[in-house]
């Protein structure tokens, strides 16, 4: 059963997009490139761009990195039009769309480790490839009897979105095209809270877009993956689905996407030099070839031609 998302914006809803990090470091290229070709993308369509720090998996998180990295983006002239918020803010949301979805019986609780995860897949012949998540084999799915009250249910257990046997979603992504996956062979049920009470990304991030009214979502290509099972999300929760544009990755010398994990250099804004110089190797990198040899003597200028460019140059 292939479920087919249009993603058609409602008329009366005008263009709001979005950048959001995660306070575990400073902004380095990659997420440069990203946070630009958001923001370009919201002002050559004359839209609204907001920040949103996602700061939920607290132990990954750097103390200061959240001002840091709104620092930087004001040193870079990426000003936003809305108040920052911050996802650890939206745990009351976040809950209660768990409940709802626990009441319609479609989510359970698991008790697996990613040890016996990986066992369980060893021992029927599926190999975990590189670079990607384990498909869940459902190995407490058939355990889940409801309880009907969410509140008495044991805490320390994540618990799992049951997803209906042979789901595939299709969608299509406004830089790379028609994008299809079969959400039960290639996902599998997906945690939306982690044992430890922590909410995870793909609800956080589905619950927090759709009460920003986000219409058009401009990240990394490292996240196309994620993009099937948040439009099911979407579908379930009652939510619009926003436009989606994945950008190609920056990556080190190893072919490995620039992150912070991997040490990459925080970006110099300690003068307009640097950053025009910094802005201008992330517009080569997202392909606005028109700005190769803009005049622009200060970094208002440049945001202003580039946005010129990014509407002339960026597909529609």
């Amino acid at each position: 059963m292939i479920l087919a998302v249009s993603t058609l914006t409602a008329p009366h809803l005008r263009y709001r997009g979005r950048f959001a990090p995660s306070p575990t470091g400073p902004l380095h290229a990659g997420s440069l490139a990203t946070a630009l070709g958001s923001w370009l993308d919201a002002r050559a369509r004359g839209g609204q761009w907001l920040v949103r720090i996602e700061d939920l998996d607290a132990p990954r998180c750097i103390a200061g990195a959240d001002q840091h990295i709104l620092g930087q983006l004001r040193a870079c002239g990426l000003f936003w039009d809305e108040e920052v918020t911050w996802q650890s803010q939206g745990q009351k949301a976040y809950q209660s769309a768990l409940e709802g979805l626990y009441c319609r019986n479609q989510i359970y609780a698991c008790t697996c480790s990613r040890q016996t995860i990986a066992n369980a897949l060893s021992k029927q012949g599926r190999l975990k490839p590189r670079n990607q998540e384990q498909v869940y084999p459902g190995t407490c799915r058939a355990y889940f009897r409801p309880q009907g009250d969410f509140s008495r249910e044991a805490h320390a257990v994540a618990w799992r979105l049951a997803l209906p046997p042979e789901k595939t979603i299709a969608f299509t992504d406004d830089l790379l095209g028609l994008q299809e996956q079969k959400l039960s062979q290639e996902v599998g049920d997906f945690v939306l809270r982690r044992a430890d009470g922590v909410f995870t990304y793909q609800l956080a991030v589905v619950i927090d877009d759709g009460l920003q009214g986000i219409t058009h979502i401009v990240r990394g290509a490292d996240l196309l993956s994620n993009t099937a099972r948040q439009i099911y999300l979407q579908g379930l929760l009652g939510l619009p689905t926003p436009h989606y544009r994945h950008l190609p990755l920056v990556l080190d010398a190893h072919g490995e996407k620039l992150s912070k994990q991997t040490l990459a250099k925080a970006i110099d804004t300690d003068s307009e030099a640097a950053v025009l110089q910094a802005l201008q190797t992330a517009a080569l990198h997202l392909g606005l070839h028109g700005l190769k040899n803009t005049p622009a003597k200060t970094v208002a200028q440049w945001l202003a031609h580039a946005t010129q460019v990014w509407a002339g140059e960026a597909p529609a």
